[in-house]
């Protein structure tokens, strides 16, 4: 509705040279005396029109996602908190399943709200109190959508909110654009009603929402009219018969409704202005120090050895595995066993990270665990923690421990990040026969992680390579980006295990770290007759510079001239207890891994 289709009557009393003289001793007393946000009756709002002109980042876009929830959606609480309410003029709740036994996992069921049956109102309206005006109900079509929700808490080691599709319905039959028309979202009440109870009239408020339409079509508000600011406020209205006023710079115009006096900005302007002191540091505004960012012109030259977005498990039951790992001159990956050892520059750590984001999954060995203590993050701006939402582009942590050794506390580095929201919780998978305390187990699951139990061994009685792939693929790791150690390169460098790796991306530092290492130097490989050959030349070579680093992208060869890893054996990765000592252990596990997944981490 336009200013010019607001009558006289719309507007009532305000504080402005063109009311009538009769109603501007009562407006300039309510001018002085102001009006009361909040009484014992009516709670001050949580939003206010500073949420309007200053909102949630992508505000449009996240809105569009959880109208459409095509596929699984991991928010952390607080971001949960924030965006939902601004499609719950989309999402009904049907139920409350309540808490599992542990008290961490809250379930809620939702529906369309067109769901509902149609809505026809009663030719005799119930009676009201005095002084209430009758309410002029539509009719209201239902029974035109059968979407539904699962959405599921988790209050343990993190907060986190995962929403998922339930039922067969998958998509609606109308847009979100058919529902903002329908209904207000929660969000856009409570503005107009905060701003009502600061003592201005509906009217005024109206005209202030609306100043901003981009804005205000993101969180909703395309089919705002002036009666649900009045709808919004009636209540406290009806207990306060105070005099309301015109914003400030704003004034009554006779047949124009509220307009802005000439010369001053409107107050969507002026909201927007104070909120950010210096548009230099906006940019920077909320993201942690230690924040990445990799330029795009940059991506443009590793896409070909990426995994593609949307990548599936092979034919093979494998995931996309790009072996990954920085280098001296020398070939060393640290100065000695145990010891950290940094080689990469700030660029090609920052493209490291931007690896990682484009990776389910992100692996090492607990050698590099024990000694590094890595947090197994994305630091890369975009990243969920670092300016993103949820967890996205978080790659899950997987951890090669078969004998156990990891002692994981909450201030191993890996589980800080999770209780920072920064990154997710480790996946370690053992092998079985090793005793390991129930309180461990808990631990982890407690922080989002949890233990994978193999039983595949190779002739050197290790796990195979092929199963662990393998195992993470069937928990739905549809690529991995394997780190290290120097150990771990090695064997998935030999001719056995190489026809397991995609792509090889390889940062070369300009130094040398000497003798004593830790060296990339895979076991030696022959011919049928007996003579030494070289063990693998990679194919499809580019070469990049970062920095002082030089970058090298390739993929593994095809074998030809080269030994030809056997046939792999079929495996059925499966989980198995790790427990030796009790039943009572046995049964804890088992409990562990058959309760449900927490969201997130």
């Amino acid at each position: 509705m336009s200013d010019n289709d607001r009558s006289e009557e719309d507007v009532g009393p305000v504080a402005n040279e063109s009311l009538p003289q009769e109603d501007r001793s009562d407006q300039e007393q309510a001018d002085q005396s102001g009006v009361p946000l909040a009484t014992p009756q009516f709670k001050a709002p949580s939003r206010t029109i500073k949420d309007l002109f200053n909102p949630p980042r992508n505000l449009a876009a996240i809105r569009q996602l959880l109208f459409e929830v095509a596929d699984k959606i991991e928010l952390h609480t607080h971001e949960f908190n924030l965006y939902w309410p601004y499609v719950d003029n989309v999402w009904v709740r049907q139920h409350r399943a309540g808490s599992d036994k542990t008290g961490r996992y809250k379930t809620d069921y939702y529906a369309c709200r067109l769901q509902r049956p149609t809505y026809t109102p009663k030719a005799v309206d119930k009676a009201r109190p005095e002084g209430t005006p009758t309410r002029k109900k539509q009719i209201r079509e239902g029974g035109k959508c059968h979407m539904k929700l699962k959405v599921v808490r988790y209050d343990g080691g993190y907060q986190g909110v995962t929403i998922a599709q339930l039922g067969d319905k998958t998509e609606h039959l109308h847009d979100l654009d058919t529902m903002d028309r329908i209904k207000r979202t929660t969000v856009l009440m409570e503005i107009a009603r905060s701003e009502v109870m600061s003592g201005y009239m509906p009217a005024s408020v109206y005209t202030v929402m609306s100043e901003d339409e981009e804005k205000l079509v993101a969180a909703g508000g395309r089919h705002l009219k002036r009666e649900d600011v009045r709808n919004a406020s009636q209540a406290w209205r009806q207990q306060h018969k105070e005099p309301l006023r015109v914003h400030e710079g704003y004034r009554y115009d006779h047949g124009n409704g509220i307009v802005r006096q000439d010369g001053t900005i409107s107050l969507a302007q002026a909201v927007t202005a104070s909120h950010v002191v210096d548009s230099a540091l906006a940019y920077f505004s909320g993201l942690p120090p230690n924040t990445l960012t990799f330029p795009l012109e940059n991506r443009s030259y590793l896409e070909p050895y990426l995994p593609r977005i949307n990548a599936t498990i092979n034919e093979d039951g494998l995931p996309h595995v790009t072996l990954t790992y920085a280098t001296s001159m020398d070939s060393s990956l640290s100065l000695a066993p145990g010891i950290q050892t940094h080689l990469s520059g700030p660029q090609s750590k920052a493209m490291t990270h931007f690896l990682r984001s484009r990776h389910d999954a992100i692996l090492v060995g607990v050698r590099t665990a024990l000694a590094d203590d890595p947090a197994l993050n994305c630091r890369l701006e975009g990243a969920g923690g670092y300016g993103g939402l949820g967890w996205e582009g978080q790659p899950r942590p997987v951890v090669i421990d078969p004998a156990g050794r990891w002692l994981l506390t909450p201030q191993t580095r890996v589980i800080r990040t999770v209780s920072e929201g920064k990154g997710k919780a480790p996946w370690i998978i053992m092998a079985p026969g090793f005793a390991i305390d129930p309180n461990r187990v808990e631990m982890l699951r407690y922080y989002g992680g949890k233990h994978l139990g193999l039983t595949d061994y190779d002739n050197k009685w290790r796990l195979r390579w092929e199963a662990i792939l393998k195992a993470l693929a069937a928990e739905g790791v549809r690529s991995v980006m394997i780190e290290g150690g120097g150990m771990v390169i090695n064997e998935l460098l030999s001719p056995e295990q190489s026809h397991l790796v995609s792509s090889v991306i390889v940062t070369v530092a300009p130094t040398y770290l000497g003798r004593g290492g830790v060296t990339v130097t895979p076991a030696p490989s022959q011919d049928r007759f007996g003579r030494p050959q070289p063990v693998l030349r990679f194919k499809d070579v580019r070469w990049q510079s970062f920095g002082e680093d030089a970058v090298m992208c390739a993929r593994m060869p095809n074998g030809e001239g080269l030994a030809r890893p056997q046939p792999p054996v079929p495996v059925v990765p499966r989980p198995v207890s790790f427990f030796n000592s009790s039943t009572e252990a046995h049964n804890t596990l088992q409990r562990q891994i058959s309760a449900p997944e927490p969201p997130g981490p």
